[in-house]
């Protein structure tokens, strides 16, 4: 079975020898503490992404709600004829 990363096309045996690779020159003692790191940058890196989507869906809701508000009319701001 043939495992993609979806940007990076990295298939399941390249994951294993990337982690080899990792261990081998880590040494068991620090990959817990590089996941660890690891794992704080990205929930980092999802939180900031997830506050700059919930930014621009407030925006672009302001943006909507400002273009369907009715806009006055020229009748109402003049006054009325005289016969």
């Amino acid at each position: 079975m043939d495992f993609n990363l979806l940007f990076f096309n990295i298939s399941t045996g390249e994951i294993i020898i990337v982690m080899l690779m990792v261990f081998i020159i880590f040494g068991p003692g620090k990959i817990p503490e590089i996941a660890k790191k690891l794992g704080r940058a990205l929930y980092e890196v999802k939180r900031a992404s997830s506050d700059i989507k919930r930014e621009i869906d407030v925006e672009v809701r302001k943006m909507e709600q400002k273009e369907s508000k009715p806009k006055p009319k020229e009748a109402e701001d003049t006054p009325p004829e005289s016969k």
